[in-house]
């Protein structure tokens, strides 16, 4: 498909601007009207500008398919430089740089600018002239207000505002569209189109192309069908069991939207055919590019290699410079506009099947004075955001009538044993389903009789928790906990439950985690009535910058969370595995949880499907399902939901005891010492002996 067709009467209508824009900035290039130091800036950009100018006529003169992957890669070098480690620190991207050069103020206004204009290497790829043009309407708008002297700062903030604001209508509903509608292609025609054993591919998607997908692209053509079609067919026969188990029809749903990270596309065209054997259109957007759609620590859709996560950090909340109750309000009002416009595709929407990856080395991110940064009228009002963005999308997309997936595989960043590695990965994958489902069934029965849990930790671990449980009025047919084997979440592993707020209290420590691109080092929580009371890391030298960043990526800007979810993971293998290689630091949560207890702050995991009942393989009901926040849906939908749910496990080695407390204060371990205790699960201890004696 030429998907140039596909914007061809939006493409028609903005044309003229586009061009004269274009005209216009190649004029800039060449100007001294503006006094320095802001002249370098604008011709800095300018020249950016310019060069986007000529890729889009080498991809309209059909350059593209016949350049050699030199040239391709030579292009996609060349719109990323400006960002790379080494380059960055003397950029406009960098707000630090931008504020020595222009002044602080000026520094992050234009910064932010620069950045968002950097979004035409995503814009011209896909074709979309529209976004391209309101960019350079802006940047031409600033620039004119610096050619007599420099204006004040409030004025330039009024322009940038009222341009976020009124092209909400455009960036907003776009966003919401791509998210929902199979038709936009571009990404689906890529993988289906080319010759997936020649990389050339890889450049067509517009993203920064490192040596991570070069390398995880080669690799996957080389290995035979059979292991590819394999990881394809555990991924979506998870996506199609998550259905089954939680008793929704999926024969009712037309589309699901793929998320993964560039260089597995041999694995996601396999899956793309079993989808569509299950009568699923696909989706492929690519993760949000303008900044109103951003959500930190979130990337939904598919996505490159970061060609500077010190970039990405620095721009995080760049909504700074926009966001007050006026934006939110009139962000929220498009929304709903849009989703109604789009409210049948919506309906046949059937949720997310996400494919993470890991092995990457940690980033430490430096706190930068000069980036942009919510205060905290901001906080509350980014928080609320999140919120009312969600009501409005489970007003469309019913949380109880959807579903997802979520498969994890390691890149070949993670060492010279990566190979040994994804081997192993594929096997923790496609581990015993019905082995496990009888395990965790003992360990739950167990569970099923305390009135509440403690968990402690071993040696440095600090963790001294108190996890209070509902109470069962018909044990034949009732249950606190949901026996999680391979569905929405691969690998298998792990029993988990809403606990009871009143009563959860105590300390949360682990010493090492990954959630989503940041490691957390010795992360402490404390709660009082299942709510987080207290937080620390040691990632800085201050503690205030550790409490920010907690802030930031955990409690996603609120006061406080409750406890959404306490587990039990099962998977000793993949344990084993993470020891064997020592990369228990680098695996993300969504392994790392089937490794020993963990805890979710946020919402519980059955946000906006409390109400659905939900069934174990044994026949009884799941009916932990809500908590005391939850329960307010029925009074006050505003204050019911936190709009996140953040894992925090504690390994294996820092544990010491689970314990179950009865009403009568008898007490039953299921871990003792970092070892299962229980009659009839002792072969979950195998692959821990191994690792003890290795």
């Amino acid at each position: 498909m030429d998907y140039r067709k596909m914007f061809q009467q939006d493409n028609e209508t903005v044309m003229e601007r586009f061009e004269l824009s274009m005209d216009r900035i190649k004029e800039i290039v060449l100007e001294d009207t503006v006094k320095e130091p802001y002249l370098d800036y604008f011709k800095k950009t300018a020249s950016f500008i310019q060069m986007i100018g000529e890729y889009y006529q080498f991809l309209e003169e059909g350059k593209q398919k016949a350049a050699s992957i030199e040239e391709l890669k030579t292009w996609n070098h060349k719109l990323y430089e400006d960002i790379f480690p080494g380059n960055y620190e003397h950029s406009y991207a960098d707000p630090a740089y931008a504020a020595v050069k222009l002044g602080e103020e000026y520094g992050k206004l234009l910064s932010y600018l620069y950045k968002e204009i950097r979004g035409d290497i995503i814009f011209v790829h896909e074709y979309r002239l529209t976004d391209i043009t309101i960019l350079n309407e802006a940047f031409i708008e600033i620039y004119n207000m610096f050619e007599e002297e420099a204006p004040e700062v409030s004025a330039i903030k009024e322009v940038l505002y009222w341009f976020v604001s009124d092209y909400t209508d455009h960036t907003v509903s776009y966003r919401i569209r791509e998210s929902l509608d199979p038709s936009l292609s571009y990404a689906a025609d890529i993988i289906k189109e080319n010759d997936l054993n020649d990389l050339r591919y890889l450049y067509y998607f517009g993203d920064y192309i490192s040596d991570s997908e070069l390398k995880i692209a080669a690799y996957l053509n080389s290995l035979p069908e059979e292991k590819v079609r394999l990881m394809a067919d555990t991924y979506t026969e998870g996506y199609r069991k998550g259905f089954e188990v939680m008793g929704r029809d999926l024969s009712k749903k037309k589309t699901v939207q793929i998320r993964y990270e560039l260089g597995f596309e041999r694995m996601i065209k396999y899956a793309m055919e079993n989808f569509e054997k299950m009568g699923l259109k696909i989706i492929l957007c690519r993760a949000a590019v303008w900044s109103v759609n951003v959500n930190v620590g979130r990337r939904g859709g598919f996505f490159g290699t970061s060609a500077n996560r010190q970039y990405d950090y620095d721009h995080r909340y760049d909504n700074a410079i926009y966001l007050n109750k006026a934006f939110k309000d009139r962000r929220a009002a498009v929304m709903k506009v849009a989703y109604e416009t789009y409210k049948d595709l919506a309906s046949e929407f059937a949720g997310p099947a996400v494919m993470e990856t890991f092995g990457k080395e940690g980033f430490k991110p430096v706190n930068k004075a000069e980036a942009n940064i919510l205060d905290a009228k901001q906080e509350k009002l980014a928080a609320e955001m999140a919120n009312e963005s969600s009501r409005i999308v489970n007003q469309f997309v019913r949380g109880d009538e959807i579903s997802f997936t979520i498969i994890a595989f390691p890149v070949p960043e993670i060492g010279e044993r990566f190979e040994e590695i994804f081997d192993e990965t594929i096997a923790i994958n496609t581990l015993d389903y019905e082995k496990y489902k009888d395990l965790q069934q003992i360990i739950i029965d167990a569970l099923d009789e305390a009135e509440y849990v403690e968990v402690t930790g071993s040696g440095d671990n600090k963790t001294n928790l108190r996890v209070a449980l509902h109470a069962l009025n018909n044990r034949e047919k009732e249950t606190n906990f949901e026996n999680c084997v391979a569905d929405v979440n691969i690998p298998l592993g792990e029993v988990f439950t809403s606990p009871v707020l009143a009563g959860t209290e105590g300390t949360l420590f682990v010493s090492t985690v990954y959630i989503g691109d940041f490691q957390f080092k010795d992360l402490m929580m404390t709660f009082e009535n299942g709510m987080i009371k207290d937080y620390s890391c040691s990632n800085f030298e201050d503690p205030s910058q550790g409490k920010a960043l907690i802030k930031q990526v955990i409690l996603k800007n609120h006061e406080t969370l409750p406890m959404g979810e306490f587990a039990i993971g099962t998977n000793t293998t993949a344990y084993k595995m993470a020891r064997k290689f020592g990369i228990l630091d680098k695996l993300p949560i969504l392994i790392v949880e089937k490794m020993g207890p963990h805890f979710a702050v946020g919402d519980t995991c059955y946000s906006w499907s409390e109400d659905s009942p939900v069934y174990n393989p044994n026949g009884k009901e799941v009916i932990a399902r809500d908590n005391e926040v939850s329960e307010l849906r029925k009074l006050d939908l505003t204050k019911a939901y936190y709009s996140c749910h953040t894992d925090i496990t504690i390994p294996y080695a820092e544990l010491d005891t689970i314990e179950t407390v009865a009403k009568d204060g008898k007490r039953v371990a299921i871990i003792k010492d970092g070892k299962f205790v229980l009659d009839g699960i002792e072969e979950l201890n195998l692959p821990l002996l191994e690792v003890s004696q290795s």
